[in-house]
């Protein structure tokens, strides 16, 4: 693994993407190698070279991550989540009747 501080987009122009997204792209650049460049308008360009063993090893580390940060999000979308809220909210709405 390799970072990459500075990449002139010179420098990948001629490839191909074989992923993207607005600020990020991956590129195959030969021999089982891979790099991951952040293409921000607002800074330099910058990567990171993986292997093709690293892109797996990073990728399930990523997922995990994912799962992490997105793990309240999730929980607040479950239905069950929805009926205790309301439950939640009914039970307020009694207590100050009973007042």
């Amino acid at each position: 693994m390799d970072f990459i501080e500075r990449i002139d987009p010179a420098t990948v122009a001629s490839l191909d993407p074989i992923a993207e997204s607005d600020q990020f792209a991956m590129y195959a650049v030969g021999q089982d190698t891979y790099v991951l460049v952040q293409r921000h308008a607002g800074t330099p360009w910058m990567g990171v070279r993986l292997s093709g063993d690293g892109v797996f090893r990073v990728g399930s580390l990523l997922v995990d991550a994912m799962r992490h940060l997105y793990r309240d999000v999730a929980s607040q979308l479950s239905p069950n989540y929805a009926a205790a809220q309301d439950a939640a909210t009914n039970a307020g709405f009694d207590e100050r009747a009973r007042r």
